[in-house]
């Protein structure tokens, strides 16, 4: 069973090749990242005004800061992100690297390889939880610890990291212990190695602690507050810190900051793995997977259904998907399809309705609110698909049914009048058009006809209400 702390992105792993494939797409697709509006898991330094890159009129000489900005659940786009950041520090060797931190949590597995590279990096790097308002919680708070630096801005809250279980179902009291003991000894092990508070270390796992930027600079779990970047800066300028072994005092007071943002596949990445996100793009592979089906050569629903499923797919396997709320999903797109073809008045339109609501609160199973798809996608998404289905297809599939009026198929069925005799040749008045006509018998000029095949310009006709000689 995977753990998170607090907020992780757990569930059952889908295939390794729709993987794959999904994210070779997503390299050759990323400018659809601008139709979703969601908030990414990392964000640019947009987000955070006060952050600037300070480049102009800088002297030759001055050392040079790079800033990463962490904010939303970590994941494996995070954690991929800063490997990246940090293997780039190792190249340039910057006086340190500044994470603006600002996050409920993450997944377990995510959280230790983030604390690995911190402690590997041979640069200091600063964990600063920023802005006011903001949250260094739970594995966000361990990361915190790891770091050769720790500084909170004023209103910001760091802790709360007890191990909660996402994706497998409700643990145990035996194994959820051992769980909790592992967190709590690795907590330890990361405080005692940074020379911070171990037993506030621990009490965040256990307890699910948590203090003010105020009282953990009292409790001596963090290094100081700041009130922004600058101020940050002018702090940190003569600060020792140990890194691989060896103490290195920090010079800052002058720094020009670089940053560092997410690149085009990790802002689309993080995007997509949004659960608001990948439900839409289920929703959407299906529907164009059904108009392919139902038009077959359209390509264009086709193409646009299995890009969106693959997305889908990755996104999915990040999340703690429920598999009795994506079979219930599934089974109000059959009951919905189902009502166009057989009149339930209405009832399966109602089951439909309320099994994709149903399956909708179940797909993502978390105890976390925003982990899960929230109503506000849940309630128009079944609406549309309800009436997607019901009206949509159905008036489509009505249509296919309906008598060609159009067209050489159009006019067979259609009543004239026979302007001159017709037999083996002859002319003939239908639907306000002449035509050249013949039939199997002779028929009199005036006498009404029944067109019964068109062969290019010339109708076969007969006498109407006669019945035709095979």
């Amino acid at each position: 069973m995977r753990t998170s702390i607090t907020s992780s992105y757990t569930g059952p792993r889908l295939h390794g090749l729709a993987t794959l494939l999904a994210s070779s797409i997503c390299r050759a697709a990323v400018c659809v990242s601008l139709l979703f509006g969601a908030t990414a898991h990392i964000v640019t330094a947009d987000a955070f005004p006060s952050v600037a890159t300070q480049t102009e009129d800088a002297p030759d000489s001055a050392s040079q800061v790079m800033i990463g900005v962490l904010q939303g659940a970590i994941g494996p786009v995070t954690k991929d992100y800063v490997h990246r950041v940090l293997e780039k520090a190792r190249t340039e060797d910057p006086e340190c690297v500044i994470f603006m931190m600002d996050t409920p949590g993450g997944l377990d597995a995510s959280m230790r390889s983030i604390i690995k590279d911190i402690f590997s990096s041979p640069v200091p790097v600063v964990i600063f939880v920023y802005p006011s308002g903001g949250r260094a919680a739970s594995a966000g708070a361990l990361i915190g610890l790891a770091s050769h630096v720790v500084a909170m801005a004023p209103g910001t809250n760091i802790g709360a990291a007890h191990p909660v279980p996402v994706g497998q179902g409700k643990m145990d009291e035996e194994m959820l212990e051992k769980v909790t003991n592992d967190a709590a000894a690795y907590a330890r092990g990361i405080a005692k190695e940074r020379g911070r508070d171990v037993e506030w270390a621990e009490k965040i796992v256990r307890e699910s602690a948590s203090s003010t930027a105020e009282e953990a600079l009292e409790l001596g779990v963090i290094d100081l507050i700041a009130g922004d970047i600058d101020e940050l800066l002018e702090k940190l300028d003569g600060r020792t810190v140990v890194v691989d072994g060896r103490e290195h005092t920090l010079a800052t007071a002058n720094a020009v900051t670089v940053e560092e943002e997410p690149s085009i596949r990790e802002k689309f990445l993080a995007r997509i793995s949004d659960p608001n996100i990948a439900y839409l793009l289920m929703l959407l592979g299906i529907f164009g997977i059904f108009f392919e089906l139902q038009n077959p050569g359209a390509i264009f629903p086709g193409v646009v259904g299995a890009i969106a499923i693959l997305l889908a797919f990755f996104a999915l396997q990040l999340l703690p998907v429920n598999l009795a709320g994506l079979a219930l999903i599934v089974l109000a797109i059959i009951m919905f399809l189902l009502e166009i073809k057989i009149p339930s008045g209405g009832l399966l339109t109602i089951g439909g309705i309320v099994s994709m609501l149903i399956g909708s609160i179940m797909f993502i199973d978390s105890p976390l609110p925003f982990m899960r798809v929230s109503f506000a996608v849940i309630i128009p998404a079944v609406i549309v698909t309800a009436l997607f289905f019901v009206f949509g297809v159905g008036m489509g599939l009505r249509a296919q049914r309906r008598k060609v009026t159009t067209g050489e198929k159009g006019i067979i069925g259609e009543i004239g009048t026979a302007r001159t005799e017709v037999w083996e040749s002859g002319s003939v008045f239908v639907h306000g058009e002449h035509w050249n006509a013949y039939s199997d018998e002779k028929i009199p000029a005036g006498s009404k006809i029944e067109v019964v095949a068109a062969e290019g310009m010339v109708l076969k006709v007969k006498p109407q209400g006669q019945k035709e000689v095979s």
